[in-house]
């Protein structure tokens, strides 16, 4: 039997031991006759994305993979994707190397796999001289597997880092290898950051301040050029104002006493205001529906295409870059549900596994720049949006109290909005920041909209 062989009948049966017995007719199995050299391609996976970055390969030359097997994963201008294998067989080339572009369409590895089906002989009896099939790969199922397995935030560490998970010793179930496994190498200054030169596909190590010439932009960076290249030739309005918090404090207060009393309803422990300012911006939505509104031309001829849905984008800084997924039909949820959104979406978001459903198809975007640090800012709407918002930094600030000359400590978040100045003029915008300010400043008010 030769090694090819006994691999394939190892992944296709790996908890079986069956060994070749040509005299003994007990056991058929339907098995490979390669010959065959199939370039398995790079699938359209939609968004009118072209091109992919390699970012790893799970395979190698002279592997054999089983169906449904992983290859490799790709990086789009949108999302990272693992792709998986249509076909059973043996890896004979890999086209591309990590770093480099693939395009749709292109052949990402050749699979030599079956032409025909033959039946082999195959018999579990014993034999004088037994030829036992011998496991050359971690079979399904196994603790050298398992340990084997990787998650998104542990492969991207080990990718930054030049490592390979089979020789690092795992804390997890079997062995396996955890982030907090390599952070901890990390920390105890045992490694050093790679830095990658995509052009020669050579890895060196250097300082971050020595780093010198020019590279390629990655996936992510070239859908921001791509993006904001094509944004800046629409004129863009903004308008800034401040906005009081005192109230909302006290409403997110007690909807985070509401959480710590009933632990078991959901994911998180506290919420933050995001889900509250979110919900505001739906209600003021409703009210003036062109800041919904997508600019489309139908044979030249500009139109305004009304949106029913309030696909609110959250723009997310994550170790690959700036993703703005969004939560789907916010008109439709309450503020726990917004919150279980977005702390689904934090997390995938930190293990770079935010899938293309939840960045495509937003509707209006609010970008938290406060979270990092500042006050005002200019941001940029995308072109199929009307309209973006920038949180400032929420500071405590003197101001005058209503109805009088006293002066208290207010907490005062400032906003910064663009809008599509082609459709939406100077008062509309004021108006609907207004109208926005006013839910988020009353929660009363808020509460009485709610269905």
């Amino acid at each position: 039997m030769t090694p090819l062989l006994s691999r394939l009948i190892q992944t296709k049966y790996p908890h079986s031991k069956l060994v070749l017995n040509k005299s003994v007719r007990s056991f058929h199995s339907s098995l490979y006759n390669f010959g065959a050299i199939k370039p398995f391609l790079l699938a359209d996976i939609g968004e009118g994305i072209t091109e992919c970055e390699i970012v790893q390969w799970f395979v190698k030359p002279g592997q054999t993979v089983a169906e449904f097997d992983k290859i490799c994963e790709v990086q789009s201008d949108k999302a990272s994707v693992e792709i998986s294998s249509r076909y059973a067989g043996n890896i004979t080339k890999v086209h591309y190397d990590v770093n480099q572009v693939a395009k749709v369409g292109s052949a990402l590895v050749d699979i030599e796999t079956e032409e025909n089906d033959n039946e082999e002989v195959v018999d579990t009896a014993t034999d004088a001289n037994p030829t036992t099939v011998q496991d050359t790969a971690p079979a399904a199922g196994s603790s050298s597997y398992i340990a084997q397995w990787e998650t998104p935030a542990v492969r991207r560490l080990l990718h930054e880092y030049g490592l390979n998970v089979k020789d690092l010793s795992g804390s997890g179930k079997n062995g396996r290898v955890l982030k907090g496994d390599i952070l901890s190498l990390i920390k105890s200054g045992s490694l050093e950051k790679k830095v990658y030169e995509m052009k020669k596909h050579v890895i060196k190590t250097v300082e971050a301040a020595d780093v010198e010439g020019s590279i390629p932009l990655n996936a992510i960076q070239k859908a921001m050029f791509k993006t904001m290249t094509k944004s800046l030739a629409i004129p863009q309005l903004g308008f800034k104002d401040e906005i009081d918090l005192n109230s909302t404090s006290e409403y997110k207060n007690a909807l985070n006493t509401y959480i710590a009393d009933n632990p078991d309803l959901y994911q998180f422990k506290k919420i933050s205001y995001l889900p509250i300012f979110i919900k505001c911006l739906s209600l003021s939505l409703s009210f003036f529906p062109i800041m919904n509104a997508q600019i489309t031309e139908n044979a030249g001829v500009p139109q305004i295409n009304y949106r029913d849905v309030h696909n609110v984008g959250v723009a997310m800084d994550t170790p690959q870059g700036l993703i703005v997924p969004n939560i789907k039909n916010v008109q439709q949820k309450t503020i726990f549900e917004i919150a279980s959104e977005i702390h689904r979406l934090t997390h995938l978001a930190k293990k770079g596994a935010i899938p293309l459903s939840d960045l495509k198809g937003g509707t209006i975007t609010l970008s938290n720049i406060g979270s990092i640090g500042g006050t005002y800012a200019n941001p940029i709407i995308v072109s199929n949006e009307s309209a973006i918002v920038a949180l400032g930094s929420a500071r405590k600030l003197p101001r005058f109290s209503e109805g009088s000359n006293t002066m208290v400590a207010k907490q005062i978040m400032p906003v910064s909005w663009s809008a599509d100045h082609r459709v939406i003029d100077g008062a509309t915008m004021a108006q609907f920041s207004n109208t926005w300010k006013s839910f988020i400043e009353n929660p009363a008010l808020l509460a009485s909209k709610l269905h």
